[in-house]
């Protein structure tokens, strides 16, 4: 198969472009920062990096364009690029975080994916896997846009495979938990790393292997196998209480 994954520069993307290449499929690689998409390389066979950022869709088009020839039909496109950013509450935030997030984990996600998408549609043959989170199912403070951007993606997935009834392509949302993909939160926190070691501390989260485990594994089920929604969490995360505001009137 050949493989399209983007945000494959670091964490889940990374994992999940090793885990094809180390068994046998073209891996395409795409991310923004090429000098780690280059060490990625240098680990696995039949590997090719588009350098460019996810929202910039002139040169997102141009990367598919320019790939090799037996590169170009697109088996499967694993939507991996994403981010969140802060965890302050909605009153707080910065907008252009929200801005952000919503460029990154919504729009560009669907750009890619309507690029990619008619090639599959034609050979009646495909994969479509979105990397969403727990986060789009259940709400918590500090949440707000990311959380929103994460319940997108999975109806997002859920719409795609309506339309997509009766053509072979599959579309499956992965929604992992915690996860100790310590890049992912850097920037959620922009820098902060004791925040970074208090969030994972003792916590036995996901590592960005089991998400890689785990969208290898739905790829690569027989063809009528579909799975529509795939949730991940560690053993030690389950559901927190309903709050119940107790100060007064509000």
């Amino acid at each position: 198969m050949v493989v399209l994954v983007t945000g494959a520069s670091v964490g889940f993307g990374r994992e999940i472009a090793k885990i094809f290449g180390k068994n046998g499929h073209k891996a395409i690689a795409l991310a923004r920062r090429k000098e780690k998409l280059e060490l990625l390389q240098k680990e696995i066979q039949n590997c090719v990096i588009l350098s460019c950022d996810i929202c910039d869709r002139k040169s997102v088009k141009q990367g598919l364009e320019s790939l090799p020839q037996d590169y170009k039909e697109i088996d499967v496109l694993v939507n991996n690029a994403g981010l969140a950013l802060g965890l302050a509450r909605a009153s707080e935030c910065d907008f252009a975080d929200w801005e952000q997030m919503i460029e990154v984990n919504i729009k560009a996600l669907a750009y890619i994916t309507h690029l990619v998408l008619p090639q599959m549609v034609e050979r009646k043959s495909g994969h479509i896997i979105t990397l969403g989170s727990i986060a789009g199912r259940y709400p918590y403070p500090g949440g707000n846009v990311y959380g929103a951007s994460k319940a997108f993606v999975r109806q997002f997935a859920l719409n795609l495979r309506a339309d997509l009834a009766g053509t072979n392509v599959r579309v499956r949302d992965i929604e992992p938990g915690l996860t100790s993909d310590s890049e992912f939160s850097l920037v959620r926190f922009k820098g902060d790393t004791k925040q970074v070691e208090e969030l994972y501390r003792d916590s036995n989260a996901l590592k960005p292997e089991d998400i890689a485990e785990a969208v290898y594994w739905v790829a690569t089920l027989p063809k009528h196998v579909n799975i529509n929604t795939l949730e991940m969490m560690p053993t030690s995360q389950s559901f927190a209480a309903l709050n119940v505001y107790k100060g007064g009137e509000a």
